[in-house]
């Protein structure tokens, strides 16, 4: 690779870094190439990528990216998962694939800028799809304000219903 070609790579790498949510490093050693493409083509479907990344660029790339905290973990035959969306789905995929292929090793995950062990990586796939999670809190958020409008909506038919039984006891007192 001359010159040219390592900047170039080292300009896309360091846009990719710059654009993740999620991204978990891996070690792929023995994988297949057939195996590295039935994961690339698992993580597309999710709207991620998985790059095999040359350690000294994928280091250099990392500066000033959300991917800087996980520059130490830049050693031997790694394999960088990206995803661009969430870091739920990216996560989601490498665990799925590394539980049925162990030759996939996750080493750590960067969410957001942080870096994530491997134990907490499958605690973050282990949490539902991006839209599950916003539907439960918005649940979460509806359920007490309809509980009081509920409870505010009883006060008021109580109130209604006792001002009509006043009524009808003068009624009942005037005839």
């Amino acid at each position: 690779m001359n010159r040219n070609e390592k900047q170039q790579a080292l300009g896309e790498l360091k846009e990719s870094f710059g654009k993740v949510k999620g991204a978990v490093i891996t070690h792929y050693k023995g994988m297949t190439v057939a195996e590295l493409t039935e994961l690339r083509m698992v993580l597309r479907a999710d709207g991620a990528r998985f790059k095999v990344v040359k350690n000294t660029l994928a280091r250099k790339a990392a500066e000033g990216t959300p991917m800087a905290c996980a520059q130490k973990l830049f050693e031997g035959p790694v394999g960088v998962a990206l995803g661009y969306e969430d870091a739920v789905t990216v996560a989601k995929g490498i665990i799925k694939y590394s539980s049925k292929n162990e030759k996939l090793v996750p080493l750590a995950a960067v969410v957001e800028g942080q870096l994530v062990d491997a134990a907490e990586l499958k605690s973050i796939a282990a949490l539902p799809a991006r839209p599950v999670l916003l539907s439960m809190m918005a649940g979460a958020f509806s359920a007490p304000l309809a509980k009081m409008a509920g409870a505010l909506n009883a006060t008021v038919s109580g109130l209604g219903n006792a001002f009509t039984g006043l009524l009808r006891k003068k009624e009942k007192e005037a005839a």
